[in-house]
């Protein structure tokens, strides 16, 4: 009898994962140290829950000190709680003159006297700041402890987890968990439904999802014809890394491709503080044949794009045809075992080493490419104890949960009404590139980039951080929300995933007190506590149009977008201020004044007078002065242009006048950042014959 006992019992524990065990307790369990779980855990914590945060690697704080340190922040002004504090707390180290080590505050522009909170940061004070949060918090951190993802790793009972193993055998038990991971392990394990991938524009009625090859007129391409195959114009001696020769679909189709995943690298134009890029063990060239042919080809972009950190360094990403990211290379990471995943990550991070060596060095990239590679190296002073390499590759997209709730583009642009805010979003929807395929043309490509600004803030459902009400009723996912990849790609930043984070551990400690399941929590209960810990739930200020861009196709006259503009310097794409013509603009990063220029050159099937008109996006930030140079029938005319006043024609275009246009004779129009007073905005030239009097 006893043995029959001791089976019954054996069994019952096996349908729930793993035997009874004894475990170490906690009100809240948190797996992920990202900036989302430490967020979550100083919240729980302040609400006098005890609290475990067990963290796989041996750093706190995900992508915020793993390099990206340039926040894609949107609207600061819906940044609030705990994410506000880690800014707050940045601002206050860089108030120091003492942390100004490799330059002057004074000469960093990204530092602001009066500012509250600073925005760019250097990886290891966030890495302290991380740790400091969660030291003052009391919270129990666990390093080095990868989460057990075999059968063994979880007890489920009554629709609610128990208990986890981590791989070392070590058990935690608790009353709430929270998954604030980038791959979403915990919430697989637990049997809460995902997808992984891009949904179809069907789906969901979007526009932006799906594959793209249509809106394919991003930056983030190759503006030249590149050859794809091994030996050049010999499609049987197959395709070159990267490329793949298969159909890439249908526009707005979904498939099973992840958008690309980079190191957000640092970098140090500080002599006495840099080391010179390594050529990585395992260097293969032809990996990088594609980049040199595309310089060979006219292409003279650097690729690369190196935004300015405090002391000499920078958060450099993506940027251009052939990047830091690893296009195609990631697609079976999310589910991907942990031996496999430490395989993707090597090997993109050989890649972009690689990629560095080359730029730097190699005798087929262009001198003026090299020349600037010169000043660039890896600096001393950031992850020492990672060969001064990043610790955290950028998980950009993985598995995404599908709950009740499902975040769209259509909540993105407001056009669905979300009433159980716990948090917002503002910054683009933005997505890398999926995909390196063959053109009909027989040419190389890329797709999947999309930039579209939502035209202002919106609002988070609760909803879409909690599984579905017949699924787990203890857990919250604050990182890998129910949302479809197009929407993903807004919700995405790390500022956003601390407020989630907090909003998350909020309502944890809320169904503890409430004795209920995260998907009963009293919304109006949750509500005011988050207000009242600062948290930011809706948006009283003003907005721009909910569907921000101008399709460039559908204006009249001659329209010529910034992608087709020739360009002398380093400019930069962004998507942030709605209104733009096409998928987006450039800016100059207010830097390098009197270096960059843009110019749009300008055939006319007629001769006559045309209006010019300039489109840029408005904003405080920019300058007042920008000179805009008219050449046509042997004149030149320079206008200049306050891009800080809205402009005058349906608030894209500004006028610039009436000037006379020579049939077959080269015209131009060309923008310059000459001694210019903030950021100069470079998005489309349009021409409009003129047949009255001036």
């Amino acid at each position: 009898m006893r043995c029959l006992i001791l089976l019954a019992m054996i069994l019952i524990s096996a349908s729930t994962g793993l035997a009874e065990e004894k475990s170490e307790e906690a009100d809240v369990v948190i797996y992920g140290g990202t900036s989302s779980g430490v967020a979550a855990a100083v919240q729980a914590t302040r609400m006098d829950k005890s609290v475990v945060l067990i963290e796989p690697g041996k750093h706190l704080g995900g992508l915020t000190s793993g390099g990206l340190g340039w926040t894609d922040s949107g609207n600061k002004a819906v940044i609030g709680g705990i994410a506000k504090e880690f800014y707050q707390r940045v601002k206050k180290h860089y108030d120091n003159p003492g942390a100004w080590k490799y330059g002057k505050r004074e000469s960093y522009d990204r530092y602001r006297p009066k500012d509250d909170a600073m925005w760019t940061f250097e990886p290891h004070i966030a890495d302290r700041i991380m740790n400091d949060l969660t030291r003052e918090a009391r919270v129990k951190v666990v390093l080095n402890e990868p989460l057990d993802r075999s059968r063994k790793g979880i007890v489920l009972r009554d629709g609610r987890i128990k208990s986890i193993r981590l791989e070392s055998g070590r058990m935690l038990g608790g009353k709430m968990f929270i998954d604030a991971t980038y791959e979403g392990d915990l919430m697989a394990l637990a049997a809460v439904t995902y997808t992984v991938g891009r949904e179809s524009n069907h789906e969901h009625k979007e526009t932006l999802n799906g594959i793209q090859k249509a809106k394919n007129t991003h930056l983030h391409r190759f503006v030249v014809d590149v050859d794809p195959y091994i030996k050049a114009g010999d499609p049987s001696s197959g395709v070159l890394p990267g490329v793949h020769g298969d159909d890439p679909g249908e526009d707005g189709s979904g498939d099973h491709r992840v958008q690309a995943y980079c190191f957000r690298m640092c970098m140090s134009n500080v002599t006495v503080n840099r080391l010179p890029f390594p050529k990585p063990d395992g260097y293969d060239e032809q990996r990088y044949e594609l980049l040199l042919r595309n310089f060979e080809a006219g292409d003279l972009r650097l690729p690369l794009k190196p935004d300015m950190m405090p002391n000499g360094k920078t958060d450099t990403n993506n940027n251009c045809a052939f990047s830091t990211d690893n296009i195609g290379m990631n697609y079976d990471y999310p589910e991907a075992s942990y031996e496999r995943r430490a395989e993707i990550i090597r090997e993109h991070e050989t890649y972009q080493k690689g990629l560095m060596w080359t730029l730097a060095n190699h005798p087929r990239v262009p001198e003026s490419v090299r020349r600037k590679m010169s000043v660039w190296g890896l600096p001393k002073d950031e992850f020492k104890d990672n060969g001064n390499w990043p610790h955290q590759i950028y998980v950009r997209e993985a598995r995404r949960m599908v709950s009740d709730y499902v975040m769209t583009e259509n909540d993105c642009r407001r056009i669905r009404e979300i009433k159980d805010s716990v948090g917002m979003g503002s910054y683009n929807m933005d997505s890398h590139n999926c995909q390196r395929y063959i053109t009909p043309d027989g040419f190389v490509q890329n797709e999947g980039d999309i930039q579209v600004s939502p035209g202002g803030p919106y609002m988070i459902s609760y909803r879409s951080i909690v599984p579905k009400r017949d699924e787990v009723k203890n857990l919250l996912v604050p990182v890998c929300v129910s949302s479809s990849h197009i929407a993903y790609g807004s919700i995405r930043m790390e500022p956003v995933f601390m407020v989630l984070g907090q909003s998350a551990a909020t309502a944890a400690c809320q169904a503890i007190d409430g004795n209920t399941s995260v998907q009963e929590v009293d919304y109006e209960k949750l509500q005011e506590r988050l207000i009242a810990d600062k948290q930011v739930l809706t948006y009283s200020g003003l907005y721009g149009p909910s569907i921000s861009s101008v399709d460039p196709t559908k204006l009249a006259g001659i329209v010529i977008d910034d992608s087709k503009a020739e360009l002398n310097g380093e400019w930069l794409t962004s998507a942030s201020i709605g209104g733009f013509v096409g998928t987006g603009y450039l800016h100059d990063n207010d830097e390098s004044k009197g270096e960059k220029s843009a110019t749009f050159s300008i055939e006319v099937n007629k001769t006559g007078r045309y209006e010019v008109r300039l489109a840029y996006t408005a904003n405080p930030n920019r300058a007042t002065n920008v000179p805009v140079t008219i050449e046509s029938a042997g004149k030149e005319t320079i206008v200049i242009v306050n891009q800080r006043q809205t402009p005058n024609i349906n608030k894209t275009f500004m006028s610039l006048g009436k000037f006379q246009f020579e049939s077959a004779a080269k015209s131009r129009v060309v923008v310059s950042n000459d001694k210019t007073d903030g950021h100069v905005i470079v998005d489309a030239v349009q021409l409009l014959p003129f047949a009255g009097k001036d």
